[in-house]
């Protein structure tokens, strides 16, 4: 009987530690709000008591929370102040907290760190990137509104692209065309960019664009750390990606000595307009049009 008993015990231990597993590697899926600027805003729980909207931010490697956020909530303790970098400027103090736990959907993550900014997407309380969801694929549906990860999905009906790490982070290539001629550079995916297209110097620069490009306005960004920093905004005959082409497109280029822009960017604007697929080994990217396409620009 004792016998029997055990073997009925151990089975069920089995079973249950077969299902939790199932159930680890179940796809993750959760919904995201497509701000007005562009922004991809996820409902999260930290360390358990607060609710906060964290923009998904496809150049982020680490968890960040937002000042002003921080001043509101009393779950994060900071032990120490770091210098970091942002694309604005150098030399600026963030504080660090290094055990954390962060609920997405169904999924939690314990021991996380989390460091402190000053910006983020406006209406957010901080970002994160896909560096949470390390060797699995990412796929962002903007028709559904919806974030999943798994291993892989299908990527019938979707175009394929090489993507290019420079600086641990994710870049395509695409082309300009202006003037008869074709300039090819490489944009790295930045979904914390709320407009199209951002020029690096060095591009800019080796092509004149500054000349070919008629400026109409010019706009005033902040970082992270609320660097300040001018922007040239003109319009782009056309963009290539691959087969897609969009016409009419807005790009900007910073004022300043050249060194300042170091990387162009793609931002949420461009993004929003297609499905896109991430591979679990950040090889490739594959790009579907939505039904965020039909705009004054876009021709496929």
């Amino acid at each position: 009987m004792k016998i029997h008993l055990i073997k009925t015990l151990l089975f069920a231990t089995a079973l249950l530690t077969r299902l939790a597993a199932a159930a680890q590697e179940k796809p993750l899926r959760f919904l995201f709000e497509l701000t007005a600027q562009n922004n991809l805003s996820v409902p999260v729980r930290l360390n358990g008591t607060d609710s906060l909207h964290l923009m998904f931010h496809f150049a982020a490697d680490a968890v960040t929370l937002t000042a002003e956020t921080t001043r509101k909530i009393t779950s994060v303790r900071f032990e120490t102040t770091d210098s970091v970098s942002s694309w604005g400027g150098t030399g600026n103090a963030s504080r660090f907290s290094s055990n954390n736990q962060l609920q997405i959907g169904d999924h939690t993550w314990g021991h996380l760190p989390i460091w402190e900014d000053q910006y983020s997407g406006k209406g957010t309380d901080g970002k994160f990137g896909p560096h949470l969801f390390d060797k699995k694929a990412v796929l962002i549906d903007f028709d559904k509104k919806q974030i999943a990860i798994d291993d892989r999905f299908p990527t019938e009906g979707y175009k394929k692209f090489k993507l290019i790490h420079k600086y641990g982070m994710l870049f395509v290539e695409a082309s300009l065309r202006i003037g008869g001629k074709t300039y090819l550079n490489q944009y790295l995916l930045h979904t914390g960019y709320s407009g199209d297209l951002l020029l690096d110097d060095a591009f800019v620069i080796k092509n004149h664009l500054n000349e070919l490009l008629k400026v109409t306005d010019t706009k005033a960004l902040k970082d992270a750390f609320g660097n300040i920093v001018k922007v040239q905004k003109a319009v782009a005959p056309q963009l290539i990606i691959g087969q897609f082409r969009f016409n009419h497109v807005p790009v900007g280029f910073f004022e300043g000595k050249l060194g300042t822009q170091q990387m162009s960017f793609m931002g949420g604007d461009l993004l929003k307009r297609f499905n896109l697929i991430i591979d679990a080994e950040r090889q490739f990217i594959y790009l579907k049009p939505n039904t965020l396409q039909h705009t004054d620009f876009f021709k496929g």
